[in-house]
């Protein structure tokens, strides 16, 4: 059984407010979703794997081209520039430029086949990945629920609740998104996060993590 402590925090400095932000695909507002499938996503899969991971950066991770297929005629709407399916996002061409334009070490990706309802091909999009983790948030300073126990690294970082998220500017340095080890969200700093407001990309949620 898995040993949960939350761990009291008290601030000594200003949240960093405008400073970093989570980015992740936005699933509110209900409605259609994308409709989208990966049509051969069991050949994808790492051997001994029974999921498919994101992009990793090696040209030969996947055994073939990802082929993604809208499954059924007025299921979903068109995919937005960011979408997320089965833990993997899914760009489009607009939206890889902008990331890569602002952190071409940061991301992953491979492009795949579309196929639309009709069957006739579909825009250009990408499975990405995000490559770089860092060991970056400072705990004491940060408002959240740290729980220890069973973990893949020991430990989980939990903002359910609501959390205030204060990061250690020298371990971050240059970097634009990252993950840290302790969960899988993805956070990005205001240079991304403007980046991505500017091209004005569908699809992608923004949360300060002064209060996320």
């Amino acid at each position: 059984m898995t040993d949960q402590a939350s761990i009291p925090v008290t601030y000594h400095h200003t949240p960093q407010k405008g400073r970093f932000y989570v980015i992740e695909p936005d699933l509110r507002g209900g409605g259609k979703g994308h409709g989208l499938e990966i049509a051969n996503e069991n050949k994808l899969c790492a051997p001994g794997w029974i999921v498919m991971m994101p992009p990793n950066g090696n040209p030969d991770q996947y055994p073939e081209k990802p082929h993604l297929v809208q499954i059924k005629k007025n299921s979903g709407r068109m995919p937005r520039d960011l979408e997320g399916l089965a833990g993997i996002w899914i760009v489009s061409e607009q939206a890889k430029q902008v990331f890569e334009s602002v952190d071409p070490e940061g991301f992953a990706f491979t492009a795949c086949d579309f196929t639309l309802s009709d069957g006739s091909p579909g825009p250009q999009y990408y499975l990405c990945g995000i490559l770089r983790t860092l060991d970056a948030l400072n705990e004491e300073e940060s408002r959240l629920k740290i729980e220890i126990g069973d973990y893949v690294n020991g430990k989980y970082y939990n903002r359910s609740g609501g959390a205030s998220l204060v990061f250690k500017e020298d371990v971050v340095g240059a970097a634009h998104v990252f993950y840290t080890p302790f969960d899988l969200t993805v956070f990005c700093d205001r240079r991304l996060r403007d980046a991505v407001k500017a091209a004005e990309l569908t699809g992608a949620r923004l949360t300060d993590v002064a209060n996320c």
